[in-house]
């Protein structure tokens, strides 16, 4: 009976597998001691806070963030190489600790609530946004440590695309949205 109960919980979870391979969306991967920054190239296991995770179209590998906000960030810039197939950021409601976010508790960015605007900084130091499953735990977080609870869509470009700072200056925003602006149009021209 075990053996019957073992085989029908592997076909279930490779069926669920199947399931987002053939609906075009890779699964999350796993955060190991190999896994580097895209941006800062250091280990993630060395840095505190949630992570991110981008799958792209044609790679077989994710490229993973230091921080949750840098991920957003590659998501907003236009100058990708890539089609982005799937989006992924720690759930730190079911994280172990700030410490320790989890190596294996993912969920996709579009689904989960974020804190925007805490008094937490993330792994380098940045302002981060919080990723959450429930609405509790990030409200929760909020009420302890400031900021609001907002999903993906309610985040402003200027959030993070400004540079990082506790209080974004708008003419610096305006700035660097120019000088992205030249630098795809000048890959494009």
């Amino acid at each position: 009976m075990k053996h019957l109960i073992l085989v029908v919980a592997c076909c279930a979870v490779l069926s669920a597998c199947k399931e987002e391979v053939a609906a075009g969306r890779p699964v999350a991967v796993a955060m190991t001691e190999g896994a580097l920054g895209h941006y800062c190239q250091m280990s993630l296991v060395e840095h505190p806070g949630p992570k991110g995770q981008i799958h792209l179209d044609g790679l077989d590998a994710p490229i993973f963030f230091s921080q949750v906000r840098d991920a957003i960030a590659y998501l907003r810039m236009p100058e990708q190489s890539h089609a982005i197939a799937a989006v992924y950021v720690n759930d730190m409601a079911a994280a172990p600790s700030w410490e320790e976010p989890g190596a294996e508790n993912w969920i996709a960015a579009e689904d989960a609530l974020f804190v925007v605007g805490s008094s937490v900084a993330g792994g380098m130091g940045a302002p981060e946004l919080v990723p959450f499953s429930d609405r509790a735990a990030a409200a929760a977080f909020a009420a302890q440590n400031g900021g609001q609870v907002r999903e993906l869509a309610g985040i402003s470009d200027a959030e993070v695309l400004a540079p990082a700072s506790a209080d974004p200056d708008p003419a610096a925003t305006d700035d660097f949205r120019d000088r992205l602006k030249a630098l795809s149009d000048e890959r494009q021209g």
